[in-house]
């Protein structure tokens, strides 16, 4: 077993506890990961003391969920939860349990999810603590429910995806009983709220190996529940000469294969990039998809809107798919566009999205580099070029504050992104050539600079 070395705010809890004769215990994912080689990201602490004895004992503490006996300590280095071994009762809602009573660490460990997570570390003694059979299923590399699979799955339909995310981010197999109540208690996910599938799912995709996860997703009967607008991509034909690897979800999953932990913007561009293609399928001449860009959108706006995405993340996923075929037209856009196409805040995480469309498809990166090209050459102060009027002059030249306003400005930008760089009094001149009857006010010609 690898050596485990805690942070000093973890070690100081477990200490500080252990001294005033309690039992405190790392527990869960942080063990799972050492056993792994891997390096923990949270440090779970599990105890027989009650929230007020741990309280009592630090100077800084949050209750975080006193009815389950959590509470976090905060210290220099981080805030650490601190569980009391508990039992739970009947679970009345798929994800709250009837009542809580404190345990000990063997109880405890009953009622956790796998058994790759139900395990323990004693730091004081070196010791593992494994009642679960955790570490044989590491060796044999397999995703095991804790106890009765239905039983766990009932409790807290969540778990289901949590299974294959494991399963997914290890690459382990999954215990033939635990993945027959998965598929048959699938339907039980619906239960479990927007909030907890969407950050589920979330961390499934800003994860490694998004696409093993989706592909144990359709297979055991989640996907359809959870998302069934993707599970529609399954069989839809592409064009082959445009896509030789296959229908839109084989497309799909080779883009979500390609993401080396992304922002949870861009992991859910790619899953819903192509979303709109089962609704637009038309077979011609070719197989087309008349703006299944748009109606993409479309859906991945209600997606979105389902799992009570941020407002901010649910635009820029938006932009993102609306915009993802515009890259057929960049090499005939008018210089002004293309520029305005450039600059716009999505744009890295649209053309990132383009190249792995691209590798996912036919491989053809030409468009791609012709971006990258024109990026270089145009620079910051070309797709930006500082203004030679501003509506102080407008107001000057005898227009009055409107929507013309904006007419304006946008018109004398277009000239300088199609490259011709306006003096003021050339622009003054462009004004007045295709403006002027809007004016309310006659004034005097514009000034030489």
């Amino acid at each position: 077993m690898p050596e485990i070395t805690p942070p000093k705010g973890a070690l100081h809890i477990i200490n500080k506890l252990s001294n005033s004769g309690h039992r405190a215990l790392f527990a869960g994912g942080c063990v799972r990961d050492y056993l792994l080689g891997q390096t923990p990201t949270d440090w779970d602490i599990t105890t027989d003391a009650r929230p007020d004895e741990v309280s009592g004992l630090f100077e800084r503490t949050l209750a975080i969920g006193i009815k389950f006996g959590v509470i976090s300590v905060i210290l220099d280095d981080g805030n650490y939860e601190v569980a009391q071994f508990r039992t739970e009762g009947s679970y009345i809602d798929g994800r709250h349990p009837s009542s809580v009573e404190p345990a000990n660490e063997k109880q405890d460990a009953q009622r956790r999810d796998i058994t790759i997570n139900g395990m323990f570390f004693d730091p004081i003694k070196n010791q593992l603590l494994d009642y679960v059979g955790g570490q044989e299923d590491i060796r044999q590399e397999l995703i095991r429910a804790i106890g009765e699979p239905a039983k766990r799955f009932e409790e807290d339909h969540l778990r289901m995806l949590r299974a294959l995310r494991f399963a997914a981010r290890f690459q382990y197999g999954i215990e033939p009983e635990t993945y027959s109540a998965i598929q048959r208690l699938a339907p039980l996910i619906e239960r479990t709220s927007a909030e907890r599938k969407r950050d589920e799912l979330t961390t499934m995709l800003t994860s490694d190996r998004a696409n093993i996860a989706f592909e144990l997703m359709r297979e055991t009967g989640l996907l359809a529940e959870v998302l069934p607008e993707v599970a529609r991509m399954t069989g839809v034909a592409q064009p082959p000469e445009y896509h030789p690897e296959g229908d839109v979800w084989i497309h799909t999953m080779k883009a979500l294969g390609m993401l080396e932990s992304p922002s949870a913007v861009f992991g859910w561009a790619v899953l819903l990039h192509d979303v709109g293609k089962s609704q637009t399928f038309r077979q011609t001449d070719r197989i087309r998809f008349k703006d299944h860009d748009t109606v993409g959108a479309r859906i991945s706006e209600e997606i979105c809107e389902r799992l009570n995405m941020p407002g901010d993340e649910k635009r820029r996923i938006l932009d993102i798919v609306k915009n993802h075929m515009k890259f057929r037209e960049v090499k005939k856009m008018r210089e002004s566009t293309l520029k305005r196409l450039l600059r716009e805040p999505f744009f890295p995480e649209l053309i990132e999205l383009h190249r792995i469309d691209r590798l996912a498809g036919q491989g053809d990166l030409e468009t791609y580099e012709f971006c990258l090209e024109q990026l270089a050459l145009t620079g910051d102060d070309g797709l930006h070029p500082k203004r030679s009027i501003d509506g102080n002059a407008l107001t000057e030249m005898g227009f009055e504050p409107g929507p013309v306003f904006q007419e304006i400005l946008t018109f004398i930008e277009n000239e300088q992104l199609e490259g011709r760089a306006l003096t003021r009094s050339e622009a003054e001149v462009f004004i007045i050539e295709q403006f002027g009857n809007l004016r309310t006010r006659e004034t005097k010609r514009p000034k030489d600079d």
